[in-house]
């Protein structure tokens, strides 16, 4: 995955509406359309293969429409320029971890030391256990 080829497929891709924004803001929220609402269809992203695509739809499930589109709203700042930005960047952020593979983890084995101290802790933790119990010749 070629990360700015991305970029660029998701600036070319993604349409953008804006809408009045809710919130403390005074005039300016009654007058101005600073809310940014991003759609991106998947099937228009150029960069992705068919296997980071199917993961990106496996991890965002929950954010994808029926129509096979991610929407992202920003409406945090007074500017439509900043939402805008601020759009892109969490709608490419999103993608770009969700199409990154996992490394491949390699299981590891506890130190002597470390298993010395877990088998010591279970041999305290059987002797407290041991000195509860009612001997049966008392």
């Amino acid at each position: 995955m070629n990360v700015f080829l991305l970029h660029q497929s998701i600036h070319a891709a993604a349409e953008s509406s804006f809408s009045r924004s809710g919130g403390p803001g005074g005039q300016n929220v009654n007058k101005v359309n600073t809310r940014v609402t991003l759609r991106l269809r998947l099937t228009d992203i150029d960069g992705l293969n068919e296997a980071e695509l199917d993961r990106v739809r496996e991890l965002l499930a929950n954010r994808i429409t029926n129509g096979d589109e991610i929407i992202i709203n920003a409406d945090e700042e007074r500017s439509q320029k900043t939402n805008l930005e601020r759009a892109y960047f969490r709608l490419e952020a999103l993608i770009a971890a969700a199409a990154r593979l996992p490394k491949h983890r390699r299981p590891g084995k506890p130190s002597r030391a470390a298993r010395e101290q877990r088998l010591q802790a279970k041999r305290l933790h059987s002797r407290k256990k041991a000195l509860r119990r009612i001997k049966p010749d008392e």
